[in-house]
């Protein structure tokens, strides 16, 4: 049994700061409860702030390493106005390309940055299935096993969302060819779940997603939900990200997208509704009521063009959300959670919106949200530090953005001032991963996936 005794000046502890306190650790696992430092002699201090690791409840590993490469205005006149149509046909083009090798070596680069920025769990959105004609790899779960080898090398936990995509559009048209490989049936997309859930551990998550309601006909989605692989384990879909597929939806469902599917599927607080950004004040009030999750991804709905979640009338409704890097133009929690706020305060003509009467500091409100979202969506117990799996992280004490900060003004410092990193210890079900701001494997993965990428370009 292996039993570490910790000990923080301030520690982040059921949303609010606690001063000088204990953190035991027993085989990868907080031992509740927390005590103040004075009750446990001999621990050992840390750190001087001393938060619990954060969840990105949204990723899509193989787009980290097309980051950048879409930037560019389309030339032809059906691309004068770039749009997530416009970038999803760089991306599948850019798909085409990987198969289980490539798909390892990028995933394991991305969950190293992930650590090192504070991430300690990562939800995969994974339709990366198949070869790139669409025929199956000789082991049909040979794309979800490498990302499961990549999160084993990095050393973050995981939660892995095999994904199922079906056709091309509201319409149940066919998948177009470069769709294929995303594609499955029912039954082989239930007995992939099925086999990944066997291999599931205190560092792997196995839940499932739907890709979208354009891409999951109605009798597909009520298939998958009566099914034994529904019964536990996080249900993530996309949904309402473009106003496009808002106006599709109505046009053949006579339904706004999340009424549909709050009409149609038992949403509760398994599910994980990413992005939502375009909801009806209605919406708002059923799905905040659901339980459900609102996986919020700022950067790339920036990047993307998408619209800003309306997230004062989510608080205001009592909803709960979560943050994601989606395709990684940005792996960051503090970059999410910054341009959440700075795009409310953009809609709003207002400052520190996220803030309220009772805790009217912006970043603990921002935090606090993140990490019970995140960990809602993960399926883990995850988010705090006396109880769950021992993820933690240690800030930069000796960083100027903290000079002079008491716990009082820690998180607003973290998360609105500078680009600076300020995460310096990371630790994953009681392992340290990152000391001193390195990953101990960095390098060599760093260098596999320098190789990748460069061949990738080559093959582009």
């Amino acid at each position: 049994m292996s039993d570490l005794s910790l000990c923080a000046d301030h520690a982040w502890l059921a949303s609010a700061w606690h001063d000088a306190l204990a953190l035991r650790v027993v085989d990868g696992r907080f031992h509740a409860p927390a005590a103040p430092v004075a009750a446990a002699a001999g621990s050992e201090r840390i750190g001087r702030f001393v938060v619990p690791g954060m969840p990105n409840l949204h990723s899509h590993a193989f787009q980290r390493a097309m980051a950048g490469l879409a930037e560019r205005r389309g030339a032809s006149a059906a691309q004068a106005h770039d749009s997530f149509w416009s970038w999803r046909e760089v991306m599948y083009a850019f798909a085409g390309r990987i198969g289980p090798d490539e798909l390892q070596a990028i995933a394991a680069q991305l969950y190293v940055e992930m650590l090192k920025a504070g991430y300690t769990q990562v939800c995969e959105f994974h339709y990366l299935h198949h070869q790139p004609d669409g025929r199956p790899y000789a082991d049909p779960a040979q794309m979800s096993l490498a990302l499961v080898e990549a999160a084993r090398e990095a050393g973050i936990g995981l939660t892995l969302l095999p994904t199922l995509y079906m056709s091309g559009g509201f319409d149940g048209r066919a998948l177009a060819a470069r769709q294929r490989r995303f594609g499955h049936e029912v039954d082989a997309f239930l007995e992939l779940v099925a086999r990944l859930r066997r291999l599931q551990s205190p560092l792997l998550q196995v839940g499932l997603a739907l890709h979208s309601l354009r891409a999951v006909p109605p009798a597909a989605l009520q298939t998958v939900l009566a099914s034994d692989v529904a019964d536990t384990g996080p249900l993530h879909i996309h949904i309402a990200e473009q106003l496009a597929e808002v106006q599709d939806c109505l046009g053949l469902r006579q339904a706004r997208p999340v009424d549909w599917l709050l009409d149609h599927a038992p949403v509760d607080t398994r599910w994980c509704l990413v992005h939502a950004t375009h909801l009806s004040a209605g919406e708002t009030q059923r799905l905040a009521a659901s339980g459900a999750v609102a996986g919020l991804c700022p950067t790339t709905e920036g990047n993307l063009g998408d619209g800003l979640f309306a997230l004062r009338a989510w608080l205001d409704a009592g909803g709960v959300f979560g943050i994601g890097s989606d395709s990684h133009i940005s792996v960051s929690p503090v970059e999410e959670l910054r341009w959440l706020e700075y795009g409310q305060r953009l809609l709003s003509h207002h400052r520190n919106v996220s803030a309220n009467d009772v805790v009217t500091s912006t970043g603990e409100v921002l935090f606090a949200h993140a990490l019970a979202g995140g960990a809602q969506a993960s399926g883990v117990e995850l988010g705090r530090l006396d109880r769950g799996r021992a993820d933690l992280v240690v800030l930069d004490d000796a960083a100027p953005l903290l000079a002079g900060r008491d716990s009082a003004s820690a998180i607003d410092s973290w998360l609105f001032a500078g680009n600076t990193n300020l995460v310096r210890d990371v630790m994953v079900g009681g392992r340290w991963l990152v000391r001193g701001f390195r990953h101990h494997d960095e390098e060599r993965i760093a260098a596999r996936y320098r190789r990748v990428a460069q061949a990738l370009q080559r093959a582009a």
